[in-house]
């Protein structure tokens, strides 16, 4: 843990933790500041995000960038899901559902665009692992599929049940788990020589002990989570005051605040030519959000949610969760990088983004 003190004490983004005691303490003493605490949590949530990115790097220099790149992802949804877990509990179904679906084209596009964009602007083309990388957008491209059937169906002329939307989502949300577990036996141990890094590292910073990488990934992910969970209690009345539509906020905001770990994490990789462990962390991340993490919520709503929730998305967002597993395809095709295809898929990315901002309210229910 000395280590860690030692870095906090040299990199001033990490002088923003002072904020952490004060978002807490701002949420007890002035409950109704909706807006302030929002803003006082999302600052909160940067020196956090660099913090768990430090110790992930630490964690994945002595594991490999597979498992490096997995336990990020892990960890880094841990705050998609304890957001989207107090919003099930509240019963704001909208904002869980948008923050999943923007939270898969958030890592999709924004933070594998970005990571090609910053790493190609240090190193001027960079290589990664194409098998890895088209095998996490290919389960991508599987889950957005099992989001769809049920969305086709709500749309068709035959009307189907609530009764019947909820048995198909708890049957699919089993079946995208199964695959999960599957994958992860395929990627980690039957075939996990197919996944092997093909970058190159930079040593630019002495790793830290892997006890200290691993205490501090603890301890910073508990952090995450409360903060997280005060977030959620003020972003949709911060919303408002800000002129925020709700599918903006559970599409770009809740999904860049949720995602701010993984990021510092993967922008960092991309940066050292580790850009093996950044598409691990975005794809991955993506495809853990879309086969696990929503699929749990579905079976965790007949428990913690007032009502069950389903797997049935607006139009809107399954195009983009579609276009973005397509994307993934497209950009992973090749097993190299360069800073304009990090441009292209952010330029997607503020597309999505733009319209969402203009969306009139109630259009994406």
């Amino acid at each position: 843990m000395g280590k860690a003190l030692d870095e906090i004490r040299r990199t001033p983004i990490l002088w923003l933790l002072i904020f952490v005691p004060l978002v807490i303490a701002g949420e007890r003493l002035w409950p109704d500041a909706h807006t302030a605490i929002f803003i006082l949590a999302v600052v909160a949530i940067i020196p956090l995000a660099a913090l768990l990115s430090r110790a992930t790097e630490a964690v994945s220099a002595r594991t490999g960038d597979a498992i490096g790149g997995l336990l990020n992802a892990t960890l880094g949804n841990l705050t998609e899901l304890v957001i989207a877990l107090a919003a099930l509990h509240a019963g704001q179904y909208m904002l869980v559902k948008a923050s999943l679906a923007g939270a898969i084209v958030t890592n999709t596009l924004f933070m594998l665009g970005g990571s090609f964009l910053l790493g190609g602007m240090k190193h001027h083309i960079q290589e990664f692992n194409r098998v890895s990388a088209r095998f996490q957008a290919s389960l991508l491209f599987l889950a957005t599929i099992a989001v769809l059937v049920p969305s086709i169906i709500s749309e068709a002329d035959l009307s189907p049940s609530t009764i019947f939307t909820q048995q198909l989502s708890v049957g699919l949300a089993i079946l995208l788990i199964g695959v999960y577990g599957l994958g992860m036996l395929f990627s980690l141990g039957t075939h996990k020589e197919l996944f092997a890094a093909v970058g190159h590292s930079d040593a630019g910073v002495s790793p830290w002990p892997l006890s200290a990488g691993v205490a501090v990934l603890a301890l910073v992910t508990l952090m995450v989570a409360i903060i997280s969970e005060i977030f959620v209690g003020s972003v949709q009345v911060a919303a408002q005051t800000l002129g925020m539509t709700p599918a903006f906020v559970g599409f770009i905001v809740v999904a860049l605040v949720g995602g701010a770990a993984e990021m510092t994490s993967a922008f960092s990789a991309a940066r050292s030519d580790r850009l093996d462990l950044s598409v691990g962390i975005a794809l991955g991340s993506a495809a853990q959000i879309a086969l696990f993490v929503a699929p749990v919520l579905v079976l965790a709503s007949y428990v913690v949610g007032p009502a069950p929730m389903s797997l049935q998305f607006w139009p809107g967002a399954v195009t983009m969760m579609l276009i973005s597993a397509i994307s993934a395809s497209l950009l992973s095709s090749s097993g190299r990088a360069a800073w304009y295809v990090g441009v292209m898929a952010l330029s997607v990315y503020a597309i999505f983004g733009l319209t969402l901002f203009l969306l009139p309210p109630g259009i994406a229910q």
